[in-house]
């Protein structure tokens, strides 16, 4: 990590009045933990607003099986660009309620409903109650992250409706659009108010295929939960796989070999550069310019074999692992992808060119689902999205893990905030990942790309943080009895870019959906772990 454990958080909330106290015996020093009354919860995510930190994430996870560490802990996470801290509460007995954060951070209210919906925990005071990933015919005192909930237990199903936002005008009326769409893409349901063509309002439910992989990963070693974590969501795969062995490592105290880490790094920046691309040819589409999707989706499939070639998947999937990578790239290999990469750059440029001198995408694209930068910031936008709209968060840069603490990014910095300037940020970002690939591969180490796994004692957590190509995935996890994962929490980057969707599209006519929605690209996947 780029900045060490400190007391720059501590101090300052000591300055508000506010007691804590270094937990060090099961939080290794990557993650400094800090211990805080739960009446001074909320007064926390106060100062740290007021200090201009970021919020990472909210979440739950019970005690371990021995005494001493009995009840409920709640965390939150804060992120600086030269601090992070994770914060912890213990709930004890029977009163499992906490004050809701999402007066200062909006983000927080979904993963407060989480934490209402997988353990029972009442947030008090928090602006929506509704359930989120539980959907309605779940019997209301299911609570599937408990420990006294079996993973294969049969639910009697009851009745139920989500309670969407509704107006009382005649002149307003509602668009229900799926949960099941045209395509292959996952179930979501999206909630349209409108006025003719214009979109007042729309609201998202999700959860339609949530997966139960916060509940899968108990009992499981590393090496058996790395796979399963590179499938929370299959487009990042490399992403998410990464945040989970860092994890690990950090809890570890493993070191990853140098080779490792910049093959690491290739892996992630190819896995950018696909989606990006990908993404580019899917937003043309949906304003009828059909020549960029079939350009655009040439030139992935062009990576995808090779990832088959070279890697053994198309989706790059299994090859980050703890300790390292699964498989290693020959010399002939390194060439390939330093050759395929440049001419991708090239091309991508050229193609890039045609974009910007098409007046018809151009006219749909620029204005369209504006997000200022104050509503960014609120909400805490993260990747690409932000970026357009002139906040930069990077975990690349603020954390520099390896092997990015060797490179120099360019994070592009947005203005706008509108689908043009969220394509024109994945444009730049495709550039500055070819360049960074070629960079590493051809300064790649020599030696090992995995060490030995040895999983820490029991009670032990890890925390990290990865940048992934739609924005930072946080990962925090516990290990039990025999090396097993006990607990796990991820947090995709989507489940707060969502929010950005939502508002986005409140000032555009209703055609200009799909186009805004390609533009944010957020994983439904993610969203249902």
């Amino acid at each position: 990590m780029k900045h060490p454990a400190n007391t720059w958080f501590a101090e300052k909330l000591g300055d508000h009045g506010i007691y804590t106290r270094y937990l060090e015996d099961h939080h290794p020093a990557h993650m400094p933990c800090l211990e805080i009354r739960i009446l001074d919860w909320e007064q926390v995510a106060k100062t740290a607003r007021q200090l201009s930190m970021r919020l990472v994430a909210v979440w739950a996870a019970e005690g371990g099986r021995h005494e001493q560490d009995a009840g409920m802990y709640v965390y939150m996470s804060f992120a600086h660009p030269e601090h992070r801290h994770v914060l912890l509460r213990t709930l004890l007995g029977n009163k499992r309620e906490i004050p809701s954060i999402s007066r200062h951070y909006i983000a927080a209210s979904r993963m407060e409903r989480h934490m209402q919906d997988m353990f029972g925990i009442d947030v008090v005071g928090t602006p929506d109650k509704r359930r989120w990933l539980k959907h309605e015919h779940w019997p209301e005192d299911t609570h599937p992250l408990l420990r006294e909930f079996a993973a294969d237990t049969e639910m009697a199903q009851t009745e139920g409706e989500y309670a969407f936002i509704k107006s009382g005008s005649d002149g307003v009326y509602e668009i229900p659009v799926g949960p099941v769409h045209a395509g292959i893409i996952e179930p979501g349901h999206f909630r349209f108010l409108a006025v003719g063509e214009q979109i007042l309002n729309m609201e998202q439910r999700f959860g339609y295929v949530h997966k139960g992989i916060e509940k899968a990963m108990q009992g499981r070693t590393a090496m058996d939960a790395v796979r399963l974590a590179a499938r929370v969501s299959g487009d990042c795969t490399v992403g998410h796989a990464w945040a989970f062995a860092q994890a690990c490592e950090y809890a570890a105290g493993t070191s990853v070999p140098g080779r490792a880490s910049y093959l690491r790094g290739v892996l992630c920046e190819r896995e950018r550069m696909a989606n990006h691309i990908g993404d580019i040819g899917a937003i043309c589409n949906d304003a009828a310019f059909s020549f960029m999707l079939m350009q655009m989706h040439r030139l992935r499939e062009d990576m995808a074999r090779l990832h088959a070639e070279l890697f053994g998947n198309r989706l790059l999937m299994d090859t980050v692992v703890p300790g390292g990578i699964s498989i290693d790239v020959d010399e002939q290999g390194c060439l390939k992808l330093i050759t395929q990469t440049r001419e991708l750059a090239a091309e991508v440029e050229h193609l890039r060119a045609i974009y910007a001198d098409n007046p018809t995408i151009q006219q749909r694209v620029i204005g369209s689902g504006v997000v200022s930068i104050d509503d960014a910031r609120d909400i805490g936008l993260l990747g690409f999205t932000g970026r357009a709209s002139g906040d930069y968060p990077d975990e690349r840069i603020e954390e520099a893990y390896p092997p990015y603490d060797d490179l120099d990014v360019s994070v592009p910095e947005g203005k706008l905030g509108d689908v043009a300037t969220r394509v024109w940020v994945r444009f730049e970002e495709i550039a500055d990942s070819a360049r960074m690939i070629i960079r590493l591969l051809e300064n790649l180490p020599e030696g090992a790309v995995r060490v030995g796994w040895k999983a820490p004692e029991p009670g032990i957590s890890g925390f990290s943080a990865i940048e992934s190509w739609r924005g930072e995935i946080a990962c925090w996890l516990r290990f039990g009895e025999a090396g097993t994962i006990d607990r796990y929490f991820v947090r995709d980057p989507s489940v707060i870019n969502w929010l950005g969707l939502e508002l986005a599209v409140r000032e555009v006519p209703v055609p200009d959906f799909p186009l805004n929605n390609k533009s944010f690209n957020c994983s439904y996947s993610g969203n249902d772990v």
